[in-house]
């Protein structure tokens, strides 16, 4: 488990996931999970007189996909603390693949928490053809170094 301090993320700095190749298994255990079988997910022949000509996954699926891709290690100093401005910017369909591309956005410090700091990451699930199907921010509580050397500076 690699520590990242606060100090240590840079605005800017960008990396990319592995992909991950959406399957029909996918929507149907996600439709059994949540509970939603609109036939949009589920229902080939309603899909192709629908908008898109064909079955779409369930964007709460992309996101828990798309964020899950993000999870390469574990980092103990930092913690979710939410996400802002999720939008479901084009459709993903069966034999899809995804990966997500995560850019350091901003660094703030936290108005509640002084031994924390606030790092925004923008987070574009992309597909195989390097289009954004989903965009949001990872918004992440990170200890600062300082705060965890204080007590050592008494």
């Amino acid at each position: 488990m690699a520590e990242k301090y606060f100090e240590d993320y840079d605005v800017g700095a960008v990396h990319t996931t592995t992909g991950r190749t959406i399957t029909e298994s996918d929507i149907v255990v996600h439709a059994g999970h949540t509970g939603d079988f609109f036939p949009h997910h589920m229902d080939a022949e309603f899909a192709r007189t629908a908008r898109f000509g064909q079955r779409v996954a369930h964007g709460t699926m992309i996101f828990a996909i798309g964020i899950g891709l993000t999870a390469m290690q574990i980092n103990p100093v930092a913690f979710t603390y939410g996400y802002d401005r999720l939008r479901f910017i084009k459709p993903v369909y069966i034999g899809d693949t995804l990966r997500t591309r995560v850019a350091v956005k901003e660094k703030r410090d936290d108005p509640k928490r002084a031994e924390v700091g606030c790092v925004v990451e923008a987070c574009e699930v992309l597909n195989q053809r390097d289009e954004v199907a989903l965009y949001c921010e990872h918004i992440l509580l990170v200890t600062r170094r300082s705060s965890v050397l204080e007590p050592l500076v008494q």
